[in-house]
């Protein structure tokens, strides 16, 4: 069968390593964004489709028989994209969505629903952790009564301020190297997004055992679509006949 998948996400190259070698068609998506991005298996593009009549278009255009929306958990536009062209094409929709992060004993988190609220919910004087990427950073750095250490894959396209400092790095990440970094820099306060998976979760065990407090924000609503959260789930989800 011919596949798009949609996502860079680790779990997306999982799932495109298996269908190619199952021996179907497989085209993944990157939205373009990091400069030297780890390549799935198969064939790859990179950048949008020109919203919802786009997407429809290369699904028909390119012959495409199943959809999967494996994209970052906080890529809301694109996996409601996939919604509205799965239901205008025909073209079954599996969404491959990473379980989410739930607190453990010891963690109280600020849950919150946007950058905005993450930002209302720090004191003064709070050093923070930020590794929300590249979205709303200039909304977080208006919080001039605060430093930032802003953890990011790509640089962004502008200089940071004075209460801010930068750092380039990729996961996966481990819980004594997060533990050094919050100690070394007197980090008080982790704002991230519950992207789930086990790359980043090291962040939250070196908070937890700091007693440096969490503000999380939560998930977005993405639309309804079928949901599976393993390679063996999408297989099956697929209905492609696949072992």
């Amino acid at each position: 069968m011919k596949i798009l998948i949609l996502g860079g996400t680790a779990e997306a190259r999982q799932l495109a390593s298996r269908l190619v070698a199952l021996g179907h068609e497989v085209t993944s998506s990157l939205a373009g964004r990091t400069q030297d991005p780890i390549l799935p298996e198969g064939n790859v593009r990179s950048g949008g489709f020109g919203g919802v009549s786009g997407l429809i278009a290369f699904l028909r255009t390119e012959g495409i028989e199943r959809l999967v929306d494996a994209t970052h958990p906080y890529a809301r536009t694109i996996s409601m994209n996939a919604v509205a062209a799965s239901e205008a094409s025909g073209v079954k929709l599996v969404r491959f969505l990473r379980p989410a992060w739930a607190p453990q004993a010891g963690e109280s988190w600020i849950i919150v629903n946007s950058a905005r609220e993450a930002v209302a919910a720090l004191p003064a004087g709070a050093k923070v952790l930020l590794t929300t990427g590249h979205a709303d950073l200039e909304t977080y750095l208006e919080r001039q009564d605060c430093f930032f250490l802003v953890r990011v894959i790509e640089a962004p396209g502008f200089p940071l301020p004075g209460h801010a400092a930068l750092i380039r790095s990729r996961p996966p990440y481990g819980p004594e190297d997060e533990r050094k970094l919050m100690n070394h820099h007197g980090v008080t306060h982790l704002v991230t997004k519950n992207s789930g998976g086990s790359q980043t979760r090291a962040k939250l065990d070196a908070a937890r055992q700091a007693g440096i407090n969490v503000v999380m924000i939560a998930r977005p609503i993405y639309g309804p679509a079928l949901e599976v959260d393993s390679v063996a789930a999408a297989l099956a989800a697929l209905d492609i006949g696949a072992p």
